[in-house]
């Protein structure tokens, strides 16, 4: 019988109403501690964490620790087709402009 390590359920990611405006992204580092992002973050070399420029990330709450913290990565809800910085993302290829 295969039963999990931690029967405990993984902590919810923070309420989105509470994050910047602008910041589309949320994740988990193995410490528990959640984060919100400007730009979608990385998993760090090291492990246990995501990364981003410091500019872009914030912390955003306090949680159990996490091994599973690589599934914690999540994108604003209604955010799927979200603009840059920039605006909307330019169709690459010959025919787009500039």
């Amino acid at each position: 019988m295969n039963a999990p390590s931690d029967p405990t359920p993984a902590d919810p990611a923070p309420d989105w109403s509470l994050a910047p405006e602008g910041w589309h992204w949320s994740a988990q580092d193995a410490d528990g501690r959640w984060y919100w992002y400007r730009t979608e973050p990385v998993p760090g070399i090291g492990g246990g964490v995501w990364r981003s420029n410091s500019r872009n990330q914030q912390y955003a709450a306090a949680g159990r620790p996490n091994p599973d913290w690589f599934e914690s990565l999540r994108r604003r809800p209604g955010t799927e087709q979200a603009s840059g910085p920039d605006g909307p993302p330019r169709p690459a290829g010959p025919d787009s402009s500039p």
